[in-house]
């Protein structure tokens, strides 16, 4: 696949190594290397060479190759030495999801009981009316594609 880049990117930037890095692995398709602001130690970021605002954006192929590499590297944080009782993947898709850099990229870093990292939210049971509406809408949706 060949790169399509954005220079304004900064994750651009630093996939094609205008920008340092601390690399953990790459291939073809993906780049993944440390955070620069992490959660913990071992807080890695996985990012697709293909410039993608947005998942939707993303080649299928590619978004699997990104969540192949966040498997493989929860696996590494685990048999790693880092501080790892547990591993979060998260991937923020558009701004209210609280996405910062227009690039898809899946974090990937290691928790551990008493760190600091919290995601706070409703979370409270739903009527089954409203369960089973929103599964509709989202059928619909599959639907679309």
């Amino acid at each position: 696949m060949s790169a399509v880049t954005d220079d304004a990117c900064i994750l651009c930037r630093l996939i094609d190594g205008r920008l340092e890095t601390s690399r953990v692995y790459e291939d073809q398709d993906v780049v993944a290397f440390m955070d620069y602001q992490p959660v913990n130690p071992g807080h890695v970021l996985i990012a697709p060479r293909q410039h993608a605002p947005l998942l939707e954006d993303l080649d299928e192929a590619t978004g699997v190759a990104v969540w192949r590499v966040g498997h493989q590297l929860s696996r590494a944080l685990r048999r790693s030495d880092l501080r790892c009782e547990g591993v979060n993947l998260l991937l923020a898709d558009g701004e209210a999801a609280f996405q910062e850099i227009p690039h898809v990229h899946l974090h990937v870093f290691p928790r551990f009981v008493g760190d600091a990292f919290r995601i706070s939210a409703d979370w409270r049971p739903r009527a089954r009316k409203e369960l089973d509406g929103a599964a509709a809408q989202v059928r619909e949706g599959l639907s679309a594609l």
